[in-house]
């Protein structure tokens, strides 16, 4: 019913960020802002279509909205509509979703080949496909690269997904024209149809304080609901120092996406300052649908007190193993006991994990029968701390039922290492087998787990971001 004069015109906001087509038989023709209506289409109709050129980097820049308007002009009067739209957030996963593909780095190393063996072997027995294998030098799989994803509504009340794998903002400065850790690069060459990649890092950093920004210190809490609000997709957490912090500009993007919003926690006093070596989330068949696994070095010193009480203190742990400068990491109950670096670091840990705890139960509402605390020892290096046995929650959450764990080499008591035992039992009621991977050579000793070298990239939630109202 337009008029014969009628014109009409088409503008949209954050043209630099987006595309605009006209679409005609399937056939897509790029228009831009400002183009024209002709009354043969005003009358008709005309189909369009938009895509995202970028994400959300920095809100201040772009914050991820754009407006397009469609202007009409006829017999001397204008009338308008204007639709909103928003770009998809790029979204990490959480542990409670099902693994549909892991991963590992590939070495021509006698370590990783063990635990690579121990991986498959852990997959065939949950049912799932083995790790894909990343040929690199660099074994620090989790650390390199962070699988991701973004979506959008579709008909049916579906969505239209892309998986978006993210490389770390790492620096290494290997080659001036690309600075960033140079394993991370196998985010490009994963790319296809509905496989995106993503790097942001601020190149004036050079490299400073880079072990934050490793992807073993970007985890994601699994969905919850606290204190009236609700975080249907979970929520970032990393650790952070008072004295350095992770790239400035990957922190912006990832705080722009806005619907995962990061708990920080304090992880000052580790080593390598990773939220994975205390802390790690699996799926359970709880009211809330998760449970978190907790360090704790008390519950393993206690462990170890009452096997020498009862006369087993010359039982040895670490049998066969070696430390990075070729000593023996051998050591009975009783002189792991007497170790006054061991138990310091030790006590530390209890104190400093307990803090990130209640950080976490602040945020979220978790309760102590949501927490699984699961034993192992501290020990100091260069004044900081890193897992004394390989540390148990850093593993890798399998498949429904299956967590996989680094083997902790403990005291064999009638036939059974305690570590594996408490570990087992602590999970058993979840309905949760663990199985128990040789990474000492190539992950424990070089001061990383299970965990460390290994990625997952797993289902698509069904929890809506348009639908969590942030």
């Amino acid at each position: 019913a337009a008029p014969a004069d009628a014109r009409g015109r088409i503008t949209f906001t954050a043209a630099d960020k987006v595309r605009l087509f006209k679409v005609n038989g399937g056939q897509f023709t790029a228009i831009q802002s400002g183009a024209t209506l002709s009354l043969t289409e005003i009358k008709s109709g005309v189909e369009l279509a938009i895509e995202g050129r970028d994400i959300v980097r920095n809100p201040n820049v772009w914050n991820g909205f754009v407006d397009v308007t469609l202007t009409v002009t006829a017999e001397g009067k204008t009338g308008t509509d204007k639709v909103r739209m928003r770009v998809s957030p790029v979204m990490t996963y959480h542990h409670a979703l099902t693994a549909e593909q892991t991963w590992v780095s590939r070495l021509n190393a006698a370590g990783n080949l063990a635990m690579r063996n121990d991986l498959a072997a852990a997959a065939d027995a949950a049912g799932v496909d083995p790790p894909i294998e990343i040929r690199t030098s660099d074994p620090w799989t989790q650390d390199f690269f962070e699988p991701g994803f973004m979506s959008m509504p579709a008909q049916g009340g579906k969505q239209h997904v892309i998986r978006v794998n993210i490389r770390s903002a790492n620096i290494q400065y290997n080659d001036w024209r690309n600075p960033l850790r140079d394993a991370g690069r196998v985010v490009f060459a994963l790319r296809g149809k509905d496989v995106a990649a993503i790097q942001e890092y601020d190149p004036q950093r050079g490299g400073q304080h880079d072990t934050l920004n490793s992807f073993g210190n970007f985890e994601t809490v699994p969905p919850y609901t606290h204190d009236g609000q609700s975080f249907p997709l979970g929520r970032v957490i990393r650790g952070n120092t008072p004295s350095f912090f992770t790239d400035k500009a990957f922190t912006r993007m990832m705080e722009g996406q806005r619907v995962q919003p990061p708990i920080y926690v304090d992880t000052s006093w580790l080593l390598v300052a990773h939220i994975d070596e205390t802390i790690s989330f699996v799926k359970a068949n709880t009211p809330r649908g998760w449970v978190m696994l907790v360090n704790d070095a008390k519950l393993a010193y206690d462990m170890l007190v009452q096997q020498s009480d009862a006369g087993r203190g010359n039982v040895p742990m670490h049998v066969g193993k070696y430390w990075s400068d070729g000593v023996s990491a051998r050591a009975t109950i009783d002189q792991v006991l007497a170790d006054p670096d061991v138990m310091a670091s030790s006590a530390e840990a209890v104190h400093e994990v307990d803090a990130q705890v209640a950080k976490i139960k602040a945020e979220t509402g978790l309760t102590n029968a949501e927490i699984i605390r699961i034993p192992f020892l501290h020990m100091p290096i260069d004044g900081l701390s890193i897992a004394y046995q390989p540390g148990m929650v850093n593993g890798l959450y399998l498949a429904d039922g299956h967590f996989v764990a680094p083997d902790p080499h403990g005291p064999v008591i009638n036939g059974q290492d305690i570590f594996k035992v408490a570990m087992r039992n602590a999970l058993a009621p979840l309905g949760i087998a663990v199985h128990f991977a040789e990474d000492w050579d190539t992950y424990h000793r070089n001061m990383g787990e299970v965990h460390c070298g290994t990625n997952s990239t797993r289902r698509i939630p069904s929890a809506k971001w348009w639908e969590s109202g942030r």
